[in-house]
């Protein structure tokens, strides 16, 4: 399994027979490369969208089209963006399971909120969420955007991820204190990654709260399209 950042919430995950790009948001995006997007496309089979936010979103229909690959996420948001652009999708809910590729993803509440722009202003996108993807003996909590949630409880006990790719920037999500009680209290993780910071200064741009708040978990603060191997 290789897991790989594409700045902000973005990620590359190789796992299975399976290329999920997780909320690719490359286009304006400060921590990605523009030079770099075919490397960090190649050979994608789908594309995986937690919510509505253009720093989310904003780039997967795009991305759908150039790779011929389809949009997975909520119905409701997929469902508009085939309707609207002419996309292949696999829209699917809350506690629902899909298999892409050999890479098992099951869709789990988060909390946040979700729309997309349109010229009339702000469209409800559905709801927000996160996913447990398993494969290679490993699960991953993708977390999405998200404050901590009591939901978090079920979720650790259910789906036993081991690895966490956690929101943790503050202002808009939980900050890295908040993350790191979290995964403290709901999950027995071997292994976080932390996103969704050091894009803009409003973000938490180091992780050493979470590190300092984990000890004995792995904490790899991640480098655009440096592949994190597990």
């Amino acid at each position: 399994m290789r897991i790989i950042w594409l700045g902000h919430s973005g990620f590359r995950i190789e796992l299975a027979d399976a290329v999920l790009l997780i909320d690719p948001w490359l286009t304006g995006n400060p921590m990605f490369p523009a030079d770099r997007r075919a490397e960090a496309l190649a050979g994608a089979t789908h594309v995986v969208i937690t919510h509505g936010h253009g720093d989310h979103s904003a780039d997967a229909v795009a991305i759908c089209r150039e790779a011929g690959i389809p949009m997975v996420g909520i119905y409701d948001l997929t469902s508009w963006f085939a309707e609207r652009d002419g996309i292949d999708t696999i829209g699917f809910n809350k506690g629902g399971t899909v298999d892409l590729d050999g890479a098992k993803v099951t869709m789990v509440a988060a909390s946040h909120s979700s729309s997309v722009a349109t010229p009339d202003g702000p469209r409800y996108a559905g709801a927000e969420v996160g996913f447990m993807i398993s494969g290679e003996g490993h699960t991953i909590y993708v977390s999405g955007d998200t404050d901590i949630m009591a939901d978090m409880a079920w979720m650790g006990e259910i789906h036993k991820p081991d690895i966490g790719i956690l929101a943790a920037g503050g202002h808009y999500t939980m900050d890295m204190a908040r993350a790191a009680y979290a995964a403290r209290k709901y999950f027995d993780f071997r292994t976080v990654i932390p996103c969704h910071y050091r894009t803009f200064g409003k973000l938490e741009q180091s992780a050493q709260v979470l590190v300092a708040g984990l000890p004995g978990v792995e904490v790899i603060e991640p480098q655009v399209l440096d592949p994190i191997t597990i």
